[in-house]
């Protein structure tokens, strides 16, 4: 196990820590920026590594951690302005702005959706997402594995009806599932590495069209308007943070696990089929993530339809 001083050295080694830009002046910093995070992720290596401290000391800004078991109490915070940035998967920011949240798109980390899958007990007589019709299904409400759930139905024909939805936060999903009160469980890692390492946790087969989905970095509205600069150096130190991931995923893997107390191998598991890409939000991305909207809606479970590019800010990474 490499220790904190290591990862400390790692991230010097790999990332030059530019002085903030003539756009982000002292006069413009707020004196804490606060960032809501998950155990899991890219924002676990920025917070582990001290980046976003190091990026801000010269203007005397103070960075603030807080922690969220899932995405939509995250939003709830970054919508009331206890938090300034945070991350979740793609379904918390469409009922956030079904409900008129105070937030913006930022950035994104495409992926396959490698990291999240509807599971069930080794022993499970259930081998298909069709044999999930009349069943009971342990879901996060408004969270992706929510999005995830009615994707994966679709796609083998049967409506989120033809289930019996279990809305359960992840410690309590975890808990219903071992007990066998469920008969299976939409999560993402690593509760879903530690599903299959403790329990033996059984995949159901996805098409990885349906399985791909993109988490996302969102940003106070307000806070954002008033510092750009605040966002857009966030954005660049995650980016490198990514990088860094990518190409050390040993060390990221220990790094996880130290930060969050969850067993290295599930973390090592975790890392192992994550992509780590930082990206701005594409065309593409928005493409997909306006899908996800126009699903909810279409299903009642938002009460309009919104327009995700309505609440997209422009970011520009830094050369």
């Amino acid at each position: 196990m490499i220790n904190k001083r290591q990862f400390l050295a790692g991230a010097a080694a790999v990332t030059v820590l530019p002085a903030l830009s003539t756009r982000l002046s002292a006069q413009e910093a707020p004196k804490e920026i606060r960032i809501g995070f998950q155990k899991s992720g890219v924002l676990l290596i920025a917070k582990a590594q001290e980046v976003l401290e190091k990026r801000f000391a010269n203007i005397g800004a103070s960075v603030k951690w807080v922690e969220f078991t899932f995405g939509p109490p995250l939003l709830e915070a970054l919508n009331t302005g206890n938090i300034d940035y945070g991350a979740v998967g793609d379904s918390p920011p469409v009922f956030a702005q079904a409900a008129r949240a105070n937030l913006l798109y930022v950035a994104a980390l495409p992926g396959r959706g490698d990291t999240q899958a509807i599971v069930v007990a080794k022993d499970s007589s259930i081998r298909s997402l069709e044999e999930l019709k009349g069943k009971k299904v342990a879901i996060a409400k408004a969270s992706s594995a929510h999005n995830l759930t009615i994707a994966a139905l679709e796609s083998v024909g049967l409506k989120f009806t033809d289930i019996q939805a279990q809305y359960l936060p992840p410690a309590d999903a975890a808990a219903a599932f071992l007990r066998g009160s469920v008969d299976a469980w939409t999560i993402w890692d690593p509760f879903y590495a530690l599903a299959e390492l403790k329990q033996g946790a059984r995949p159901l087969p996805i098409r990885p069209e349906v399985a791909s989905q993109n988490p996302f970095f969102l940003a106070n509205r307000e806070f954002t308007n008033k510092h750009p600069g605040i966002v857009s150096a966030i954005n660049d130190e995650l980016n490198r943070a990514t990088i860094w991931a990518r190409s050390n995923r040993e060390q990221a893997a220990e790094l996880f696990s130290q930060a969050s107390g969850v067993e290295l191998a599930a973390q090592q598991r975790t890392v192992q089929r994550t992509e780590f890409v930082f990206s701005p939000i594409t065309e593409e991305i928005a493409t997909q993530q306006q899908a996800v909207a126009d699903r909810f809606h279409k299903l009642g479970l938002i009460p309009k339809a919104i327009n995700i590019r309505d609440i997209v800010w422009v970011w520009k990474p830094s050369a």
